[in-house]
C-alpha cells in the first residue's frame, strides 16, 4: 500500500538536463517516466507541475533586457514544452497521462480546471499541469502549491537534487546537517531556501505538507511512496 493516494510532484527544469547544459536529456526525462510509471501502478493518482529552468527562466530573463512580464509568460512556455515532453516519455512507458496548461493553448493541451484535473485523477490518469499559474511573478513553486491544494493532493513532493533540506547549502557546506522534519516557521526563522515565501505561506496556511527529496536516484520515487524515510517533511 501506499503512504499517499493523491500526491502533486514538482519537478525542476534544471533536473531534466542531466548532464546537458541546456535542453531535455532523453536519459533523465526517461528515468522520470519510469519512476511515475511505478507509483501509478500503485494506485497513486499523481499530480505533476514541472519548471521550465533548463529552457528559460524568466527572472533571469530581465536581467538581461527582457520585460518581466513578457520575461515570465516565456517562462510558461518553457514549461508547457517540458510537460508535452514528460507526457510523451509517459505514454511510451504505457502510462495514460494529459496536459492541461493554465492558459488556453488547445490543442496543445486542455485548459486546467480544479474538476477536470480531479475527474482524470480519480480515472487513473497522471496530469500534468503546466503553464505555472498563468500569471507573471509566480514561481512554478508557488504554481505547484497552488496545484496541490486545489487538487486536494495528500502531499506535495517537491524532487531537487538533494536528498532533503539542510542547515546550509550541502553541496557548498560539507558541515550541514538534515532534517528528518521541519515546520514552515523554522524554514522562515533559518531562512533556509526551500521554496519561495509565497509558495511556502501558501502550504503553511492551507495545511498542505511538502516532501522534498531527491529525485534523480532512480527508485526514491517508490521509496517515498513505500513509506521510507529518505528525505526531510515540512509541517505545521
Amino acid at each position: 500500500m501506499a503512504t499517499f493516494k493523491r500526491i502533486l510532484l514538482k519537478l525542476s527544469g534544471e533536473s531534466l538536463m542531466g548532464e546537458k547544459q541546456y535542453g531535455i536529456d532523453e536519459k533523465r526525462l526517461n528515468e522520470y517516466a519510469l519512476q511515475i510509471a511505478e507509483i501509478s501502478s500503485m494506485g497513486v493518482q499523481v499530480g505533476i507541475v514541472i519548471g521550465g529552468g533548463n529552457i528559460f527562466r524568466g527572472l533571469s530573463g530581465t536581467s538581461k533586457g527582457f520585460d518581466r512580464v513578457q520575461g515570465d509568460q516565456m517562462g510558461m512556455l518553457a514549461t508547457v514544452i517540458n510537460s508535452l515532453a514528460l507526457n510523451s516519455a509517459l505514454q511510451a512507458a504505457g502510462v495514460r497521462s494529459r496536459v492541461l496548461t493554465a492558459i488556453r493553448m488547445e490543442p496543445i493541451g486542455e485548459f486546467y480546471s480544479k474538476q477536470k484535473a480531479i475527474a482524470s485523477l480519480e480515472n487513473g490518469e497522471v496530469v500534468i499541469l503546466s503553464a505555472g499559474t498563468g500569471n507573471p511573478f509566480f514561481t512554478t513553486d508557488t504554481g505547484s502549491s497552488l496545484r496541490a491544494i486545489e487538487i486536494e493532493a495528500d502531499v506535495m513532493l517537491k524532487g531537487t537534487r538533494v536528498d532533503g533540506i539542510y542547515t546550509a547549502d550541502p553541496e557548498k557546506d560539507p558541515t550541514a546537517t538534515k532534517f528528518d522534519e521541519i515546520t514552515y516557521d523554522e524554514i522562515y526563522n533559518k531562512n533556509l531556501k526551500v521554496m519561495d515565501l509565497t509558495a511556502t505561506t501558501m502550504c503553511k496556511e492551507n495545511n498542505m505538507p511538502i516532501y522534498v527529496f531527491d529525485m534523480d536516484t532512480v527508485g526514491n520515487l517508490k521509496k517515498v511512496m513505500s513509506g521510507e524515510k529518505i528525505g526531510t517533511l515540512v509541517k505545521n
